[in-house]
């Protein structure tokens, strides 16, 4: 995944789009980071169950009590550290 394509996916999120933001973060599943983007989604979608499944698949339980719009932060932060200077 682009950093590109997921400060998009967190852009839609945060503008409420949910449906734009989840076929993002869909499309680059097994990807810790779309993953974990894929549980924020579920957590706003208000399905905690299928958050709490992407949580696990992104190695990231001890988020699932969070607040979303601090992960969306996090997440965008995490893309960050990414890039190469």
């Amino acid at each position: 995944m682009t950093a590109g394509s997921l400060r998009d996916a967190v852009g839609h999120a945060l503008a409420g789009r949910w449906d734009a933001a989840h076929d993002i973060a869909q499309a680059h599943e097994g990807e810790p980071l779309a993953d974990w983007l894929h549980a924020v989604l579920h957590k706003i979608e208000g399905d905690a169950g299928n958050a709490r499944y992407w949580y696990h698949r992104a190695g990231r339980m001890d988020h699932v009590a969070d607040d979303a719009t601090a992960e969306l932060s996090a997440i965008t932060a995490a893309v960050d550290e990414r890039r190469p200077p």
